[in-house]
């Protein structure tokens, strides 16, 4: 997927300023796709913009410079339609955790159990924030796939990180009586 296709498919929700679309890919719905930088998204959408695919408007700021804020045409949500049929390619999956874990005989191992109780507490806060968007209402039928999908992909990784943890831990030891 190209930047110019994510683009459409944050202005099919709503329309944003440059800024408001690389939010949504850092930290919005956004998030686990694709990145892009300022310096792809900028020349996007003036591309974009060029082939009628959204419009654009300025918007007053105070103190500021005006906002652009973009919006997708009809032709542009046939254009997104068109991206999207496009077959996608290969998922990434980036791990500073699993570099650790492959190299873990040069950590100690208490420094292997923190790396892992860290990558544990972050995959439960992950699914505790999912649960709480199910909760704030009624998803899209493809908002309701990718939670499942995502909720399945995070509920394996804490269940293989839990079985791993208490195969390391050392059993208690019952005093006798």
């Amino acid at each position: 997927m190209n930047v110019r296709t994510l683009c459409l498919g944050i202005l099919s929700f709503r329309e944003a300023s440059g800024y408001e679309i690389k939010k949504e890919i850092e930290e919005g719905q956004f998030s686990h796709f694709i990145d892009a930088s300022y310096g792809s998204i900028y020349p996007a959408l003036t591309q974009l913009h060029t082939e009628a695919l959204v419009t654009v408007r300025a918007e007053e700021q105070s103190g500021r410079p005006d906002k652009k804020v973009y919006a997708i045409t009809d032709t542009g949500r046939k254009a997104l339609s068109e991206g999207l049929a496009q077959v996608a390619a290969k998922d990434k999956y980036k791990s500073e955790f699993l570099f650790a874990m492959l190299l873990q005989e040069y950590l100690t191992e208490d420094q292997v159990a923190l790396a892992i109780d860290k990558q544990l507490n972050d995959l439960k806060q992950k699914l505790d924030r999912m649960e709480s968007c199910r909760l704030q209402g009624a998803l899209s039928k493809g908002s309701n796939f990718i939670m499942g999908y995502g909720e399945a992909v995070l509920s394996a990784g804490v269940k293989f990180l839990e079985q791993h943890v208490s195969q390391k831990r050392p059993k208690k030891v019952e005093a006798a009586e």
